[in-house]
């Protein structure tokens, strides 16, 4: 499907479990980020509580993992490009869609949101960098984390020549950092995710030989892996997400304030989801999820825009109240609609929406077929 540009992805030689992983894992968000959406529209969900309840109980992750999937590709990106080429290529696929993609949604803000509450100011723009949760935009931190991280990493390794071993330590004493930070409610914006996910993605780094070695899949595949895995899963995710209800705080509560406790929940959470995905890809079964992972930034970058656009469109155009029918239509415009823009954007010359070096490959991938030309001139 060109709209899509299916073909291409699945013939890419790739690491298919890692596209499947982020498959699963922006899916994840999604479900998030499409419950935030619909409260934020005082759509009432506590009318079918199981909604959220499933969206705390999936909690916990999801954004781990997108860090140690990062983390897996450092040295193998720094031994082909060096320092340098690691930080272009950086700036070119997760800086440079912050700023087009952040600008643009702040800019949207300021328009729709903050003109009735007469605010405007240059520092809104500024905290994109410096405190994105701050702005209505908090999805955005990921990004602006990411790429701060892996620069910060790869310095490190590089030019302190710091072993992998010692960065992991390096990351456990500042995820207790963040881990104070949160339990005293301490406010250092951005540097607090930056603290507690830089072990995340030194982790990914340390496993990187085993994870990538494909004579490991077989054992990473494994049911009886999943089974003591996935019963783990089960216990720790009702025991975590009772927690968060209990609170009074919400979905945050372990996170923030039993931050040990979130770092197993993660660290077995990830786990599942690997072997899941390596399952996934010996079967070759449910591709479209590898579609959806090779795609899965980009599908971040414009979620929130997208959704905004499916709530719309299904309350005002075709008044739908159905609260499993929004939850539904405002997923699907999350996840489909911004890998349909983003493929239209690149066949139709509108690429520097999200790189500044033109990503030739691909748009050669979604160009007609010169069969198809001559058909079409007979």
């Amino acid at each position: 499907m060109k709209a899509f540009n299916t073909e291409f992805i699945l013939k890419e030689k790739r690491y298919s479990w890692i596209d499947y992983d982020k498959g699963i894992s922006i899916i994840l968000v999604a479900y998030g980020h499409c419950l935030a959406i619909l409260s934020n529209h005082d759509i009432n969900l506590s009318e079918v509580p199981f909604y959220n309840y499933l969206g705390d109980f999936l909690y916990g992750f999801r954004m781990p993992l997108f860090f140690i999937i990062s983390g897996i590709f450092l040295s193998g990106s720094l031994s082909r490009k060096g320092f340098s080429g690691y930080v272009y290529g950086r700036t070119n696929n997760i800086l440079y869609p912050l700023l087009v993609w952040g600008f643009l949604e702040i800019t949207i803000l300021i328009y729709f949101i903050y003109k009735n509450q007469h605010v405007f100011s240059s520092s809104l723009y500024l905290q994109l960098f410096t405190n994105p949760r701050a702005i209505g935009i908090g999805h955005l931190w990921y990004l602006n984390t990411l790429f701060t991280i892996g620069v910060i990493y790869a310095f490190l390794k590089v030019k302190l020549n710091i072993p992998a071993k010692l960065l992991l330590i390096v990351g456990f004493a500042l995820y207790s950092v963040s881990a104070y930070i949160h339990i005293y409610n301490i406010n250092i914006g951005m540097l607090t995710d930056v603290c507690q996910y830089f072990l995340f993605f030194s982790l990914g780094d340390l496993v990187s030989s085993t994870a990538l070695n494909e004579q490991n899949a077989k054992r990473f595949a494994s049911v009886r892996v999943f089974i003591p895995i996935f019963l783990v899963f089960l216990g720790l995710q009702y025991y975590c997400t009772t927690l968060n209800y209990n609170s009074g705080i919400g979905t945050d509560y372990v996170e923030h304030k039993k931050p040990f406790l979130f770092l197993i929940q993660a660290l077995v959470g990830c786990v599942l989801s690997v072997n899941v995905s390596f399952q996934l890809q010996k079967h070759k079964a449910l591709r479209f999820l590898r579609v959806i992972g090779y795609n899965s930034l980009y599908i971040y970058c414009m979620q929130i825009i997208f959704m905004s656009i499916g709530y719309q469109i299904l309350t005002k155009l075709f008044h739908m109240g159905s609260i499993p029918i929004l939850i539904t239509g405002v997923m699907f415009s999350g996840v489909i609609a911004p890998i349909f823009f983003y493929n239209f954007c690149l066949r139709f010359n509108l690429w520097r929406l999200f790189y500044f070096i033109k990503p030739e490959k691909e748009i050669a991938s979604l160009a007609p077929k010169k069969e198809n030309l001559t058909k079409a001139a007979a």
